[in-house]
C-alpha cells in the first residue's frame, strides 16, 4: 500500500475496510464458496452494507459516503485479497449504481440504488451474450415497446452475481433502422415472472460468486425503468468503462497482494539444499520482481483513479482505466 500517497482519512478508510476482512469474513465462506458450497454470498453483502462499505462515491443522501474514486480503489484493494468472488460482488453495486445514479431518474435511484447500498437489494449487470461475448454493439437480446412497458427476450451469459440478484441492468437492441450505436437501451429489470437464471459451473477463481445464464423470455418492463434515454445506451456504455475498469483493476491489487504474501511466507519455511529458498538467487528475485511489478500496477491504478475524480475528459478517462486493468 501507497501510504504516502494517502491522506489522513484514506489511510483510516484503509483500515476500516482490513479490519472488515480480517473480522466479518470467516475463512470458512471463503472455502465453502470456491468448493460451491454457497451458491450467492448474500449475508456478505449484508455485511458491507452495515458497515457502510457499498458504494463509497455515492452521495449520502443514496446510501453512500460521498467519497471519490482515490479512496474506493483502497478499499476494493482491501476487499480484492479475499479472491475475485468476493471482490467482484462488492463492486457490483459500484458499477451498476454508476449507471444509475448518472443516468437514471430520481425514481430509479431511490427504488434501486438507495435500497441497493443499503443492504437491501443485490444487483448484477447483463452485458456478455452467448455468441458475442461482452459485444455491446452486437446485442441480439431485444426490448420491444408495448404501450407503457417493454417485452424483453434474450439471453446474458457468464453474469456474475446472477444468482442473489434482485435486478438486473440490461443492454437490448430496441430498433432495426438504425446504426448498433443508436438502436440499444439500457433497462433496470426486475427478477420475476420470465426471468430464468441457470447456474454456471466451476468457474475456476470465481465460485461462489452466484455466477449463471439470465434468460429473458417475454418480460414485460416499465417504461420508467430504461436508463437514460431511449436508444441511447451507447452513452452509458461508454462511461461504464470506467467503473468496470476500475474496480476490476483495484481488484487484481489485491488479488496479487495476497497470492505474493503466501509466495513470501512460503520461501521463509521451505527448505533445500540445507538452507531456506528464499535465500536462492532463482527464488528472491522473482519476489522483489513481482514486489515491483505490484507497486508499478498500484500507481497506474491510483493515478487512474485520480485522474477521474479531476475531471478529466471521459476519452482520456477510458483510457487511462483501460491501462490500469492490465
Amino acid at each position: 500500500m501507497f501510504e504516502f500517497m494517502l491522506t489522513e482519512e484514506q489511510r483510516k478508510l484503509v483500515l476500516e475496510a482490513a479490519e472488515f476482512v480480517k473480522t466479518k469474513v470467516p475463512k470458512e465462506l471463503v472455502l465453502d464458496m470456491d468448493e460451491e458450497k454457497v451458491k450467492y454470498p448474500r449475508e456478505y453483502i449484508e455485511a458491507l452494507a452495515e458497515a457502510n462499505l457499498l458504494g463509497l462515491r455515492f452521495p449520502k443522501s443514496l446510501g453512500g459516503r460521498g467519497l471519490g474514486w482515490a479512496e474506493e480503489v483502497t478499499v476494493i484493494e482491501e476487499i480484492g485479497a479475499l479472491g475475485t468472488s468476493l471482490g467482484c460482488l462488492y463492486s457490483l453495486p459500484s458499477i451498476v449504481g454508476e449507471a444509475i445514479h448518472k443516468f437514471g431518474s430520481e425514481y430509479l435511484q431511490e427504488k434501486y440504488l438507495a435500497p441497493t447500498l443499503k443492504g437491501e437489494l443485490c444487483t448484477a449487470e447483463g452485458l456478455t451474450e452467448p455468441r458475442g461475448g461482452s459485444d455491446f454493439f452486437g446485442a441480439t437480446t431485444r426490448a420491444v415497446r408495448q404501450g407503457d412497458h417493454y417485452v424483453l427476450n434474450g439471453q446474458k451469459r457468464f453474469i456474475v452475481g446472477a444468482e442473489g440478484a434482485d435486478y438486473f441492468m440490461v443492454y437490448a437492441k430496441t430498433r432495426d433502422d438504425a446504426p448498433p450505436h443508436e438502436s440499444i437501451s439500457a433497462f433496470i429489470v426486475d427478477r420475476g415472472p420470465g426471468v430464468e437464471v441457470k447456474h454456471v459451473y466451476g468457474l475456476m477463481g470465481t465460485r461462489g460468486g452466484g455466477t449463471g445464464r439470465v434468460v429473458f423470455r417475454d418480460v414485460k418492463v416499465p417504461v420508467e425503468n430504461i436508463i437514460g434515454e431511449e436508444h441511447g445506451a451507447s452513452k452509458i456504455f461508454y462511461q461504464m468503462m470506467v467503473p468496470e475498469r476500475m474496480t476490476s483493476a483495484a481488484g487484481a491489487l489485491g488479488t496479487a497482494r495476497a497470492a505474493l504474501d503466501v509466495a513470501a511466507r512460503y520461501s521463509t519455511k521451505r527448505k533445500a539444499f540445507g538452507k531456506k529458498i528464499k535465500d536462492f538467487q532463482g527464488v528472491n528475485f522473482k519476489i522483489a520482481e513481482s514486489l515491483t511489478r505490484l507497486d508499478a500496477a498500484r500507481a497506474l491504478v491510483y493515478t487512474a483513479a485520480r485522474a477521474i475524480d479531476a475531471g478529466i475528459d471521459s476519452g482520456r478517462a477510458r483510457r487511462y482505466v483501460s491501462e490500469a486493468k492490465k
